[in-house]
């Protein structure tokens, strides 16, 4: 990573454009190609989203990083796991997520913008209503971080407040961008939270840590027309008030 050469405080952005583009451009990519990522550009992405602000310079953050075998391995067992839990819902009982990501009860506009989501992506992939097996195929490739070489596991330490989920937010969000900067795309995955026992035991994670999320981070498959689908946001107008 290379340092700033003036402080923080007078450092200019002079290319506002290309910040802009590392975050639109920025969408969860769900195909990848198998290309390798060299660690030294992990690393380098890393340090800068180390960056990111945290209550009291906290940083809560801790990461896993899967590649080769070890990815394999946990990737194998995970997607049993799944298979075995699709097969028989009465275990998913033995793979809690260790906190609420999403609401126990959606309310609107929340549940519309969700649906909206899923039905979008199974739009583009030609995925109708019903069709269980094509759906359980797709959300199986979660588990396979979509082809990506790299799988990134997020833990935070237990004794921390909720607080720092915010301040880790932060620092995914930071992830993703640095690697759009990189010629990267991601995929951000609560899905993986379930599967917390078996990831912390290929990835040796100890008994203090939670898991906070996955991701995928490799080069985007362009042909893929999965990475053809986009999400809608609401205008900054909806959500914005304005106290003069």
């Amino acid at each position: 990573m290379k340092e700033l050469s003036s402080s923080q405080v007078s450092t200019v952005i002079a290319d506002q454009h290309s910040v802009d583009a590392a975050i639109l451009s920025r969408f969860s990519a769900r195909a990848y190609l198998n290309k390798a990522v060299d660690k030294t550009v992990l690393e380098d992405l890393l340090a800068v989203a180390a960056r990111a602000p945290s209550g009291t310079n906290t940083q809560p953050w801790n990461v896993y990083v899967v590649q080769g075998a070890g990815k394999d391995n946990l990737v194998n067992e995970v997607c049993a796991a799944n298979e075995a839990m699709t097969a028989n819902p009465e275990l998913a009982k033995e793979y809690v997520e260790a906190y609420d990501y999403y609401p126990a009860k959606w309310v609107s506009p929340f549940i519309d913008r969700r649906r909206e989501c899923g039905f979008g992506l199974y739009g583009v992939l030609g995925i109708t209503k019903g069709d269980k097996d094509k759906m359980q195929f797709q959300h199986q490739q979660n588990f396979r971080f979509f082809g990506a070489p790299v799988g990134l596991i997020f833990t935070i330490d237990k004794a921390l407040g909720r607080g720092s989920l915010f301040d880790y937010g932060m620092f995914v969000q930071n992830v993703m961008l640095a690697a759009r900067a990189r010629g990267l795309h991601t995929c951000p995955q609560a899905a993986w939270n379930n599967f917390h026992k078996i990831i912390f035991k290929h990835v040796g994670a100890q008994e203090n840590e939670m898991m906070v999320c996955g991701m995928s981070l490799g080069y985007a498959d362009e042909s893929a027309i999965v990475n053809t689908f986009k999400t809608t946001r609401v205008e900054a107008s909806a959500f914005t008030k304005w106290i003069e």
